[in-house]
């Protein structure tokens, strides 16, 4: 039922007497009272409304994703990925032409997270000057917002924690202008008068949650309360904001619902809604008359119906001999097929594996996904072996990663840091689904990026190249994934192998950082047990063979991958002038004469913000110092990169910066020679920890760029008049080459090509 009411009261009261000149003054004010009430009647009124079913949709607009269900529920989007889904109250609320804006609201709503997926998006009431919001997303913001800047004010109940919004858990209630970044949050709960203290109330559980909004003056309070509870006495939120200056136009305002899905679904329901402006009451709430949520759950396997019985017949002999030596034929068929595919798709599975059963995919249902690793899926080889695209019979895109391996040796640590990686929940990283094992195979499974990696759309010519927009929200999502690497998952992880071509570009080009072959997990508080040098030459920080892998190499290497995506160029590129062929020394250089922009990719062309090259530049380099105590945290770099904390004070002049000081090392059988830069030996995987998915190097004329993983020894490259190697072989110790002797080295490469 839906009800809308428009009240004008008047309320006058007087002792009246038998007297003629009473009744005239009674008469007299009567008539007063009425002619003002005619002149501003606008001043009286209020917009109030309830909606205790939505059956009736009487003045409500639903976009083409939100819908009422048949027990009156609203349900705001469906139930597949990267939708969006708004309700508004189709006429606009009257707000007062001259005082304080002032309304109230109160709702009931539920999100129910869909069975077998983790985690699901939450919802939002707005009020904004439009019903309608094209540039809104549709996989995150709510469906409210986008990356720039909206005329929109919201009351979020959010699930997802993002650290880019500054939000402080993945169940929170905020208070959001212009932006999805709010102005005030507080994890979701109440106060109970009965017990004088907060309760919590988890938001994704299917039960239906109260939600009040009071807007009087400049003051606007939040609550939420379990269905059962009263409105508790104080507000979970209480912030200080002048909607009038949001809204300068007051006199056309909508208010509704908002709700958007991403990759994690849940049910987005509204059972019922009460609002009024100005100080008119808000309906009572009767809980029996709320429908019902409904609760999905696994259609259960119906079972085939039973075969006809044959009839039953007399057969002679020779029909019985003929049957029996045709049984035997067809039966010794299907036993030789039976064998060949056991052959085909054979595993091998060990006992403490069993743990792991939920992360494991069997190969059948593989290589049904990739047509047999086909061809027409095949996507690319390297190193680490061949990658396919697949498709599962649930709809499903999958990336397959074929890794060969050799022995046992550390397949069980290998397995458990897959789950562990499985575990990691961050917009902005390559989901891991689990993987497969196979004679002398591992198979990884992941989520397919239609758009491939980064690396292509920088520098291959075929690709189109991407905007300035573009890469500084691949830079700032790679930096809020590596922020939560370190620092917001259950461990501390050490991705080690930070670059382009590990950076992946889903369906709204958005950065996914990924192959996670190098990483290494280690408590928060405690050092990574490692101390062989991994990484990829050009993004190895100096300190690698010294002091072992720690978060600051990864920001080592976060700083050459911002120069990388501005520049449009690889760390190092001998063929190119010897001014040029060190990037993180050209730039400085490019700085110490006033002129960094010369240092950008020319396919940006000049739509572009030159102050935010700048900064990014400029924060390369300070992350790229040789120095590891003045580099940044990957939290600063967030803060730095979304204009929330200004760069620190230093110069192109300031001590480690634009040094350019490579890890040259050298892995038992691994040369690195001066005269002719070439890796020689039968692999590059040889670290204590067995990573099977590990790059191995395949050219031997272009050492930068390639992966590596050595550990025991290491050679040292001389100056350029000694063009004898010298050779060092202590456990670990560093080897840098000066600017000077590698300029020298690479001009004789140019000359002997």
């Amino acid at each position: 039922m839906h009800r809308f009411e428009l009240r004008e009261d008047l309320q006058v009261r007087s002792s009246l007497s038998d007297s003629p000149s009473a009744m005239a003054r009674w008469l007299l004010q009567i008539l007063i009272i009425s002619s003002l009430h005619l002149i501003s009647p606008s001043s009286q009124q209020e917009t109030r409304f309830v909606y205790e079913n939505f059956s009736a949709q009487e003045n409500l607009y639903l976009d083409v994703n939100a819908t009422v269900l048949p027990s009156g529920l609203l349900q705001l989007t469906d139930a597949s990925n990267n939708q969006m889904g708004r309700a508004f109250y189709k006429k606009p609320i009257q707000l007062s032409s001259s005082g304080p804006l002032s309304f109230s609201t109160h709702f009931v709503c539920a999100l129910m997270p869909k069975p077998g997926v983790e985690g699901g998006h939450g919802i939002a009431f707005l009020v904004s000057p439009s019903m309608e919001n094209p540039t809104a997303q549709g996989r995150r913001y709510f469906g409210a917002f986008n990356a720039s800047t909206n005329d929109v004010f919201a009351v979020e109940l959010d699930t997802i924690w993002n650290p880019e919004f500054n939000d402080i858990d993945a169940n929170h209630v905020g208070i959001d202008v212009h932006s999805p970044i709010s102005l005030d949050l507080a994890s979701a709960s109440y106060y109970s008068d009965k017990k004088g203290k907060n309760e919590s109330i988890k938001l994704l559980s299917g039960n239906p949650i109260q939600v009040w909004v009071d807007y009087e003056g400049t003051l606007l309070n939040v609550s939420i309360a379990p269905i059962e509870v009263q409105k508790p006495s104080r507000p979970l939120l209480s912030h200080r904001i002048n909607l009038s200056e949001v809204f300068p136009n007051r006199s056309k305002l909508f208010v509704g619902f908002s709700a958007a899905t991403g990759d994690a679904i849940s049910g987005q329901y509204i059972l019922w809604w009460s609002f009024s402006t100005g100080r008119g009451s808000l309906q009572r709430l009767d809980i029996s008359k709320l429908p019902e949520v409904p609760r999905p759950q696994a259609p259960a396997p119906q079972a085939p119906p039973p075969p006809p019985k044959a009839p039953h017949k007399k057969l002679s002999p020779a029909v019985i001999v003929l049957f029996v030596c045709l049984v035997i034929v067809v039966l010794a068929f299907l036993v030789g097929v039976f064998f060949r595919r056991r052959k085909k798709y054979s595993e091998v599975s060990e006992t403490w594996e069993k743990e792991f059963d939920a992360h494991r995919f069997s190969y059948r249902s593989l290589y049904k996904a990739t047509k047999g690793f086909s061809k027409d899926e095949f996507l690319g080889k390297g190193g680490f072996g061949e990658v396919y695209r697949g498709d599962l019979p649930q709809g499903r895109e999958i990336a397959v990663k074929r890794v060969s391996h050799n022995g046992d040796e550390g397949v069980k640590q290998f397995v458990a840091e897959v789950v562990s990686m499985r575990c990691l929940k961050h917009r902005n990283l390559v989901p891991l689904f689990g993987y497969c094992r196979r004679k002398r195979e591992l198979l990884l499974v992941s989520e397919y990026m239609p758009n491939g990696s980064l690396d292509e759309h920088l520098f291959d010519d075929q690709k189109s190249a991407l905007s300035w927009p573009q890469r500084l929200v691949v830079v700032k999502g790679i930096a809020s994934a590596l922020w939560y690497l370190h620092t917001g998952a259950d461990q501390v992880v050490l991705h080690r192998d930070v670059k382009a071509s590990n950076i992946m570009l889903d369906a709204e080009f958005n950065g996914r950082l990924g192959d996670f072959g190098m990483a290494r997990f280690h408590e928060h508080g405690g050092n990574a047990a490692t101390t062989a040098a991994v990484g990829t030459v050009g993004y190895m920080a100096p300190e690698l063979i010294t002091m072992g892998a720690s978060t600051g190499t990864d920001v080592y290497a976060f700083g050459v991958f911002m120069l990388e995506v501005t520049c449009g160029r690889r760390p190092v590129e001998p063929q190119l002038q010897v001014e040029k062929r060190h990037m993180i020394k050209w730039v400085c250089e490019c700085w110490k004469k006033d002129a960094l922009l010369d240092a950008t990719d020319p396919r940006l062309g000049e739509e572009y913000s030159p102050e935010e090259v700048e900064m990014v530049m400029k924060l390369g380099l300070l992350c790229s110092n040789i120095v590891p105590e003045s580099r940044p945290t990957m939290e600063q770099v967030v803060l730095y990169l979304n204009n929330n904390l200004p760069l620190p004070d230093f110069t192109p002049y300031t001590l480690g910066i634009g040094t350019f000081a490579p890890v040259l090392v050298d892995a038992a059988s691994l040369v690195v020679s001066s005269a002719s830069w070439r890796l020689s030996g039968p692999s590059l995987t040889s670290s204590s920890n067995y990573s099977p998915y590990a790059y191995q190097t395949t050219t031997e004329d272009q050492p930068w760029g390639q992966t590596l993983d050595t550990k025991n020894s290491l050679h040292f490259v001389a100056e350029p008049e000694k063009p004898k190697t010298q050779t060092f072989t202590p456990a670990v110790k560093a080897a840098t080459l000066p600017a000077e002797a590698l300029e020298s080295n690479l001009s004789n490469i140019s000359n002997q090509r």
